[in-house]
Order: C-alpha cells, then sequence, then structure tokens
C-alpha cells in the first residue's frame, strides 16, 4: 500500500518537481557560472553563503540554485513570492531566522524571494539590516533588469548573477531526463527539435509541454509522439514574449540597430520577431517614424513620408494584413541613406539654448504691426529675400547680434543630403563675397 501511494504521489507531483535538480552536478545550462572555477560553483564551494540576485529569463533554474545553495549550507529555506507578499512575510522571515540562529542546532537561514521586482522601494527596504546583521542571507530572482527594478541600496549588498535562456542541448538533455523516469512517450526527433523550438530556452515551458502531452497521448493511446500529432495538439507554434520587460526593450534595440545599419534582413527579422510574440503593430509603426527621423533625416525626405504612410495603411486593414506595410517601410528604412544630421543639430541647438542667456531678436527681425512700432525701428532694414536675386538675401543675419555662426547643422555626404550640403557651400560664399 505504501508502495501505491507513493506511486501515486509521484504522478501527481508536476514533471518539473520530479526532474529538478538535488545536487548541483545535476544542473542543466549555466556553465558561465557553475562550470569548474566559475563565479557561483566558487560560491557553492567556499562554504560560505553570499546574498545575491539571481536575473535571467523565466525556466533557467533560479529557483533550483536557490534551493541547492540553502542544501549545500545546510541552511534553513524560506521562500517568499514577491507577488502574493508583503511586509508581513518579510517579519515572519526574520522571526523564523531568528528562532533557527537562536535553536539548539543554530541554522542558517537563506531568505528566497522569487520576482523580487514586484516588491516596491519600501519592501525591498525592509530586508537591508537583516543582511547587513547576517541574520539571514537573501536570494533574489528576477526576471527584468536589477539596475532598474532593485533598488541601489539593496543591490549594492548582493552579487548579480545573469542567468542565460537554456541551448537546445541543455533542453534534449531534459527531454531524455523525462523519458528515462518513464513520464512521457517516445518522442519523434522532428517532434522533439519541435518542442525544443517551442520551448524557446525555457524549461519549465518544455517540461509543462510535456506533461500536457503525455497526458494527451496516454488518452490517444499513442506509443510515439509524433510531429504530425504535436502540431495537431499545439497548434501553431507560438513564442515566449516579455511585451512589457527587459526582452521587449532589448528586441526593439536589435530592430533600430539593425535600420541603422541598412541590414534589411535583420530588420525584417526582428520585425517579425516582435509581432509574432505579440507586440502592438501601431507601436512599432511609431518607432519607424522615429526612425525616419533620427537616423534616415533629410538623406531622404521620403522615408519619414513611407512611415506616416506605413502607419496610416495599418490603422486601415490593422492585422494581419497591415503589416506587410510595415514590412515595406522597415525594409525602406534599412535600405535608405542615412543621415543624423537633423537630429544632431536639433540636440546640439537645445543644449546652446539651455545654457546660453536670452539673446533679444535683432531689430530687423522683429514683427511690426503698429505704427508704435515701426517708430521704434521694428523691423527697420530688414530685405525680403523673395525681392533678392535668387531669392536670397546675401550677407544677412538672422541670428541674435554678437552670436557666431554655430554650425549646429551638418549635412552628411549620403543621399540628398550631398546636393544639401552643396547648396549650403554655395549660399555661404554668397555671403562671404556680400560682406
Amino acid at each position: 500500500m505504501a508502495s501505491a501511494a507513493l506511486h501515486l504521489n509521484a504522478q501527481h507531483t508536476p514533471l518539473a518537481e520530479r526532474l529538478r535538480p538535488r545536487t548541483l552536478g545535476e544542473v542543466i545550462g549555466q556553465p558561465q557560472l557553475l562550470g569548474e572555477g566559475m563565479a557561483l560553483r566558487l560560491a557553492f564551494e567556499s562554504g560560505q553563503p553570499h546574498s545575491c540576485i539571481l536575473w535571467g529569463p523565466p525556466g533557467v533554474g533560479k529557483t533550483t540554485i536557490a534551493r541547492l545553495m540553502a542544501d549545500a549550507f545546510d541552511a534553513q529555506f524560506i521562500t517568499i513570492s514577491a507577488v502574493l507578499g508583503g511586509v508581513k512575510d518579510i517579519r515572519e522571515a526574520v522571526d523564523q531566522a531568528q528562532a533557527a540562529r537562536d535553536g539548539l542546532e543554530q541554522r542558517r537561514t537563506i531568505v528566497f524571494v522569487d520576482e523580487v521586482h514586484r516588491f516596491n522601494k519600501s519592501q525591498q527596504d525592509a530586508f537591508l539590516p537583516h543582511v547587513e546583521s547576517g541574520l539571514f542571507t537573501f536570494i533574489g530572482a528576477t526576471t527584468e533588469n536589477p539596475s532598474f527594478e532593485v533598488n541601489s541600496a539593496l543591490l549594492s549588498r548582493a552579487a548579480v548573477y545573469v542567468l542565460q535562456p537554456l541551448g537546445e542541448e541543455d533542453l534534449h538533455q531534459l527531454v531524455v531526463r523525462a523519458q528515462d523516469i518513464g513520464a512521457v512517450p517516445a518522442v519523434e526527433a522532428a517532434a522533439a527539435e519541435r518542442l525544443i523550438a517551442y520551448a524557446d530556452g525555457d524549461a519549465r515551458r518544455l517540461l509543462n509541454t510535456l506533461e500536457t502531452l503525455s497526458v494527451a497521448a496516454r488518452r490517444e493511446r499513442l506509443s510515439e509522439v509524433g510531429d504530425a500529432w504535436l502540431m495537431r495538439v499545439l497548434g501553431e507554434r507560438m513564442r515566449r514574449y516579455d511585451k512589457g520587460g527587459e526582452q521587449f526593450y532589448d528586441t526593439i534595440s536589435a530592430l533600430h540597430k539593425s535600420v541603422r545599419g541598412s541590414d534589411p534582413d535583420a530588420a525584417l527579422y526582428w520585425l517579425v520577431r516582435m509581432l509574432d510574440g505579440g507586440a502592438d503593430p501601431r507601436y512599432m509603426a511609431r518607432r519607424f517614424i522615429r526612425m525616419a527621423s533620427e537616423d534616415i533625416g533629410l538623406a531622404d525626405p521620403r522615408a519619414l513620408r513611407l512611415a506616416l504612410d506605413a502607419a496610416e495603411v495599418f490603422e486601415r486593414l490593422g492585422s494581419p494584413e497591415g503589416e506587410l506595410a510595415l514590412a515595406e517601410c522597415v525594409v525602406y528604412l534599412a535600405v535608405a541613406p542615412k543621415s543624423n544630421a537633423v537630429y544632431n543639430a536639433f540636440n546640439e541647438t537645445k543644449a546652446f539654448v539651455k545654457k546660453d542667456g536670452t539673446r533679444p531678436v535683432p531689430m530687423h527681425l522683429r514683427n511690426a504691426p503698429t505704427q508704435l512700432m515701426k517708430d521704434l525701428d521694428y523691423g527697420k532694414g530688414y530685405r525680403y529675400a523673395h525681392n533678392e536675386a535668387g531669392g536670397f538675401a546675401a550677407g544677412e543675419s538672422y541670428l541674435p547680434e554678437g552670436m557666431p555662426e554655430p554650425g549646429f547643422y551638418r549635412p552628411v555626404e549620403r543621399g540628398l543630403e550631398i546636393r544639401i550640403a552643396a547648396r549650403l557651400r554655395e549660399l555661404r560664399d554668397l555671403n562671404r563675397s556680400r560682406s
């Protein structure tokens, strides 16, 4: 009876929990931290636990590493979920840590805070005195950049370890381990490849999917998970995508840099990655308008118009038809000649105006709508450019008196700005000849 009950419990334990490593040697992935001589392995081998932040995407082993650290140091392990918990849970953890320290066994305590970025500043501050006093070792897990999400006081007292998504070989090992304990039937090679791609570096996602497939396969009395059956069960392959976090900003950064770097294939790839992951196409259209202004500018003014047109087309057609206009736009932006001359000129001008005094408008440039203003010489001596040769008042100054020519705008030798630069040289020559 006891054996049967044990088997029943094992069946009802989630697969991810059944395969959770019990020793450091069983951990799959993270060789940059856990390999011989690497930082986190040395921490385990030192015999002295230290507070740390484990930063990485879901399903890469953050909780497992924290638990193994508690086992390695024979420490009491207390878990707090920042999603559900609060200061009350922190107080309870402090009480348990004091009881463990002052009890007969005098055990250490590790407090593990999952999704620590969900705690606000005051909640994070509540850990500080106890971390400093050594009452417990603090381990925080986060999927967000701790530089932005963990307050500086706590961050300064914890080492930050960056965990990477699991590679294909790592995930394949997990499939084999699940088969070794009889948790899943045989998996066809093509189906295994699709599963691994579907998991997208997330071990928990892979194991949960395997568990779901195993139940479905038993129901249909299948001895093997085939690729065609897998596609029917899973439907269209979905990608893990964080629409509001670190991964989102990394991906839009890659897209923007691909456009700036004039690589249409890479720009298309990152665009489709974002659309496939659920990014708002309207957001993408706004970013394209920004790219056209910042990175292409007057080297090809048509780029801005095309970006605006793409945004309008998407508003009219919606998804998926309107997405083709976004693809057309991103390819054009990528292959267009690049210039950030206007972007730089605008920023330089803003910086100059911010630090400069308020220079008066020269009298000849002032408007004179009343007789009093005319009597005060407003507008006196102004030369109407359209009445001058070539429509240009050579030698005229349009800057405040005493202000040297700043040269904010410096066109590049690409695209239309080649002609703009030539025209500016011609105008400056006329100014010099008149002066």
